[in-house]
């Protein structure tokens, strides 16, 4: 859980408070893919906990305002690695955003980290998966012994937060984290 970037697997080990824990979901409906990511407080966490969190959700529409056409992939790459090194978290590299459609991962990769003006053009009609992974401290992300779990070491606090977003002539859509249903 606190330490886990992402691919945690279940443990026995329950939760108690103070604990963050990281929920990723995707989604294939009608042919089409959808993916999404949240961290999550349980009771009462630790104020760098809880700011993690925040800063992490921050980073990812620091991200989506660059998804729209015109840019590329690298600038929002960019916006989220610079905001989130300006508060001295840890943006993990070996994961990435992606590209989302009839799979739930697609190209073009959509890293958190970059150089503004270079990757792939921003069109209309791309959709994508952005979604910071951040740690408290940087550090490496290590795979476990299980061969699954992505963890930021024993102590090192980890976030992700992750919506599927339509690129439109307008700007971006999220299509994860809204209501399903709208009141009418």
């Amino acid at each position: 859980m606190n330490e886990v970037v992402v691919h945690g697997l279940p443990s026995e080990e329950p939760l108690k408070e103070g604990d963050i824990l990281s929920v990723d979901v995707g989604l294939i409906y009608g042919g089409f893919a959808a993916d999404m990511a949240r961290t999550f407080p349980v009771g009462r966490v630790s104020p760098e906990a809880e700011r993690l969190i925040k800063d992490t959700e921050a980073a990812f529409f620091e991200g989506m305002k660059y998804l729209r056409p015109g840019f590329r992939i690298g600038d929002v790459a960019h916006a989220v690695q610079a905001f989130l090194e300006s508060r001295g978290y840890g943006v993990v590299r070996e994961f990435v955003g992606h590209g989302v459609g009839r799979e739930i991962h697609e190209d073009p990769q959509l890293p958190n980290f970059g150089k503004p003006g270079t990757g792939p053009k921003i069109r209309p009609g791309m959709t994508l998966a952005l979604e910071p992974m951040v740690t408290l401290r940087p550090a490496p992300v290590v795979i476990l012994e299980d061969g699954w779990t992505a963890s930021a070491g024993k102590g090192n606090l980890a976030a992700h937060y992750e919506n599927t977003v339509l690129v439109t002539e307008e700007g971006p859509e999220l299509l994860t984290g809204v209501p399903l249903v709208r009141a009418r």
